[in-house]
């Protein structure tokens, strides 16, 4: 890979790079297109990187479908794609990363050793691609927030750029794990986003207070869903700070958990 790389580099060629953990859909795909769009050479990786799975986290039952990825990356021409072994990627890993306080919150605190593990994977796909912008869903903003960080702590020349959530029609963020759902949570799940409009409302109506919009966000998952509400809370943006106040850029994050599946979504307040 890095050799091909090297060639592409050396013609001129700008490269665009999408990092996935596979089991691609059209959120993946909205990266990738916007990828191509952007770049001369579009590279998505697809590898299930065991660092940043817990001992709680079953590494092993995380969907896995190549040929099916395959097929999907094949459909828009994207160049490559590169699906590594771990033994490829980590035949020693004496040394891995630490994230550190922008970690400490959220999914990071949910899941210890989670971001860690995503850093170190990124700086090594980066390090493999040398992509001259590297695309990345707004899903995941905590991930976002911390991939960006580390670009500008580590000098990488690479340009970051967010791309906004890709949404089943009913208002669902696309998600590998959605498929977990039973048909009657699938349904409730919508409740999510929904919760997330009632919360704009209520602050575009002037309510400032956190605690008040983490409220009513509570209040109407419980109401109509069967989900368990494991977190919502209200940051402020990319810092990653917990306010009571709204003030700034800050973002809405949810954390819901169904019988076999664990969602998030989240809402960004304020312009991004």
């Amino acid at each position: 890979m890095t050799t091909i790389i090297n060639e592409h580099r050396a013609a001129g060629q700008s490269i665009g790079f999408v990092p996935t953990m596979g089991a691609l859909h059209d959120g993946h795909m909205t990266l990738l297109r916007e990828a191509k769009k952007e770049n001369d050479i579009t590279v998505v990786s697809v590898f299930v990187n065991p660092l940043q799975f817990g001992p709680d986290e079953d590494f092993d039952a995380y969907p896995r479908d190549i040929d099916a990825d395959q097929s999907l990356v094949a459909r828009i021409d994207i160049d490559y794609l590169f699906h590594p072994t771990s033994e490829e990627m980590y035949p020693k890993q004496d040394i891995t990363l630490t994230v550190g306080r922008l970690a400490a919150v959220l999914e990071g605190a949910k899941r210890p050793g989670h971001f860690d593990g995503v850093v170190t994977v990124v700086n090594k796909l980066f390090n493999i691609i040398k992509p001259d912008r590297a695309y990345f869903g707004k899903k995941d903003a905590q991930q976002l927030a911390i991939i960006e960080a580390m670009v500008d702590d580590f000098n990488h020349d690479i340009e970051i750029i967010g791309i906004d959530i890709v949404r089943e029609e009913d208002g669902l963020a696309k998600s590998s794990r959605n498929v977990y759902l039973t048909d009657e949570e699938r349904l409730e799940a919508v409740a999510l986003y929904n919760s997330l409009l009632l919360a704009k409302e209520l602050i575009d109506g002037g309510e400032t207070q956190t605690a008040v919009i983490e409220e009513e966000i509570i209040r109407y998952i419980t109401s109509y869903s069967s989900g368990t509400v494991d977190e919502v809370a209200i940051y402020q943006y990319p810092e990653l700070i917990k306010v009571d106040k709204l003030e700034g850029q800050c973002f809405i994050s949810l954390a819901v958990k169904f019988s076999k599946a664990r969602l998030i979504d989240n809402m960004i307040i304020g312009g991004l």
